[in-house]
């Protein structure tokens, strides 16, 4: 065998077990409680695996059988995924989480995936304001204001000496007093 084509082979040789090793080895089943477990799962063949949805596919039917071979089924509770990178060792993952439960349980009725949130978004809503003043009626706003005016020239007419301090304060008491 000449050095090309031995490279050939050992190149094919590699790539196989690349190919081989990104679906070989089943995860283990993790117990996160008396009926609930987990399954989290890496692809790592790469370009060479089957990518996201092989693995999701991979994982659900490991969590079926599973629970199949209790005499049960299992509940889809949650699931995560990340689909590879482009980076080296950034594998595509997906774990997901169920329940295992008797045939005859209503939780088995109720089959649906909520997915977990990669991001949670954060919503603050501002304190409430307080409720504005009751506007005043026109007529209301015409005394106030005509009432300071008088107020105004009658000070005045005391700053000027036109007017004593007491026939200052008798107007005024009369002004307030309507």
């Amino acid at each position: 065998m000449n050095l090309a084509m031995a490279g050939k082979t050992w190149v094919a040789s590699a790539l196989v077990l690349f190919a081989i090793a990104g679906v070989a080895g089943t995860p283990e089943v993790v117990q996160l409680s008396p009926d609930t477990y987990m399954i989290s799962k890496a692809d790592h063949g790469g370009i060479f695996g089957g990518g996201l949805p092989k693995l999701k596919a991979a994982v659900i039917k490991q969590a079926n059988e599973f629970a199949a071979a209790q005499g049960k089924i299992a509940v889809p509770l949650g699931s995560s995924e990340r689909p590879m990178g482009n980076g080296p060792a950034q594998w595509a993952t997906y774990e997901y989480q169920f329940r295992v439960v008797d045939k005859n349980d209503p939780e088995a009725r109720r089959t649906s995936l909520s997915p977990v949130p990669n991001n949670v978004i954060k919503v603050e809503v501002p304190p409430p304001q307080p409720a504005p003043a009751p506007a005043v009626a026109p007529k209301e706003t015409e005394r106030v204001d005509d009432l300071y005016s008088k107020l105004i020239k009658l000070d005045d007419l005391r700053a000027r000496g036109l007017i004593t301090d007491a026939e200052f304060q008798a107007e005024k008491r009369k002004l307030l007093e309507k």
